[in-house]
């Protein structure tokens, strides 16, 4: 668990960080501290939180402290990360075909500091949905 990244503890505090930014995008994963996947989740945006302070800001929630978005955000997956933008969620295009989230440990800095830009420059012109830099089908793993 991340103690160096702020933790939202309650539904207004969530309610709160995606309502109050308005210039950055809100990167928020959703998991439970305890979780492995979470660990290196959470090890990879302490470590870019500084490099991308300037056009996003990272937030967690445990979704056992905090269930109040489990149904609406389909929170199921052990850890899973979305982006928020001007109070509107920001859908990306992994290749995966799930759209709004990214559920699975990212530990590449430099990757997860590209989906983060690309998914501020797409919001800051208005756009719902991004494409991402990579690939994450799986038809390119075998």
């Amino acid at each position: 668990m991340s103690y160096f990244i702020p933790h939202l503890t309650n539904g207004w505090q969530v309610d709160q960080a995606i309502l109050s930014e308005e210039e950055r995008v809100v990167m928020i994963r959703f998991g439970h501290d305890w979780d492995q996947q979470c660990m290196i989740m959470d090890e990879t945006l302490y470590r870019i939180a500084d490099k991308v302070k300037n056009f996003a800001v990272v937030y967690l929630v445990d979704i056992t402290e905090v269930p109040d978005f489990n149904t609406m955000y389909e929170l199921y997956d052990p850890c899973t990360l979305m982006f928020f933008y001007r109070n509107k969620h920001i859908m990306i295009d992994l290749g995966t075909g799930n759209n709004n989230k990214v559920n699975w440990p990212i530990e590449d800095e430099q990757e997860l500091i590209d989906l983060a830009e690309v998914v501020y420059r797409g919001a800051h012109k208005g756009k719902g949905l991004v494409v991402s830099p990579k690939d994450y089908s799986t038809k390119y793993k075998y």
